[in-house]
């Protein structure tokens, strides 16, 4: 079994077994750019998505029922004050999940930049970056 025959991005050589005939392994191979692209855009979206869309759901919630609340006269006025800070509190989770799209975008992008850099082909004596 032969090993991939690219470098990878810290200039080591890769360790990976080549799977086709240009000897390269699945990770290295140009015919698996957009798998990769794919599997890479997923990394992270999760988690950080998932908790910001239920801490809206949240705090929409314990709004409405507040609202409620004041509005039966079952719970004081002041409570009101405990709608804006929910609301502050909203407003700052829709910050954070603007900001986790931002950089998923970035993400995408200089992952692209980075498959089309690698798949230029190197002059001999040329230094990567």
């Amino acid at each position: 079994m032969s090993l991939c025959k690219a470098t990878k991005a810290n200039g080591e050589p890769c360790t990976l077994p080549a799977n086709g005939p240009q000897g390269l392994c699945w990770a290295h191979d140009p015919k698996n750019a957009q798998a990769r692209r794919k599997g890479a855009s997923r990394g992270g979206k999760g988690k950080a998505a998932s908790e910001t869309r239920d801490i809206k759901k949240l705090m929409d919630d314990l709004t409405t029922r507040v609202l409620e609340g004041v509005l039966e006269g079952v719970l004081e006025p002041p409570v009101v004050h405990a709608v804006v800070a929910l609301q502050n509190i909203k407003l700052r989770a829709l910050e954070v999940g603007r900001k986790i799209k931002e950089a998923e975008e970035i993400e995408e992008r200089l992952t692209a930049l980075e498959e089309k850099q690698r798949q230029r082909q190197p002059m001999k004596g040329a230094r990567r970056w």
